[in-house]
């Protein structure tokens, strides 16, 4: 099956925080938008910021943390996979906008299948992001 673009809308405390983000830190090309809201081109996925006023200028949307190969995973989270050498592009450049990482970029389940390169960071509102990168992605993507 070919794989289709998917639609996310997350919650966010300011819409210019979010641009800045989203826009000017990650460099997604911005779509349409109106006062509360703008579409994010996330890798070929839309990805929509909307604001959520009562999140409030200094506060974070609510998350849990799961553990997965040793570490804290927020949930919930989103992000979007990519081929290994991108993921490892994307995380250098990541390190230069993310001030800290809530799982810094490695290598989960080494030596097992599945194994892939990881990396968690929120946006300024709290969203948790990960990006995963895997050598080869068909058949490693849901290996057991």
């Amino acid at each position: 099956m070919a794989l289709t673009p998917f639609h996310l809308a997350i919650q966010v405390r300011d819409i210019d925080e979010a641009r800045d983000f989203y826009g000017s830190k990650m460099g997604l090309a911005e779509g349409r938008s109106a006062e509360h809201w703008v579409d994010w081109d996330f890798f070929g996925h839309q990805v929509v910021t909307h604001l959520n006023p009562a999140i409030g200028r200094d506060g974070k949307v609510a998350a849990i943390a799961n553990h997965v190969d040793g570490h804290g995973v927020p949930v919930p989270h989103f992000g979007v996979v990519l081929e290994f050498e991108q993921w490892r592009a994307f995380a250098e450049r990541a390190r230069s906008f993310v001030d800290e990482f809530v799982i810094e970029p490695y290598i989960r389940f080494a030596g097992q299948p599945g194994e892939q390169g990881t990396m968690f960071f929120l946006d300024p509102s709290g969203n948790a992001l990960e990006f995963k990168g895997f050598r080869d992605i068909h058949s490693e993507l849901f290996a057991k």
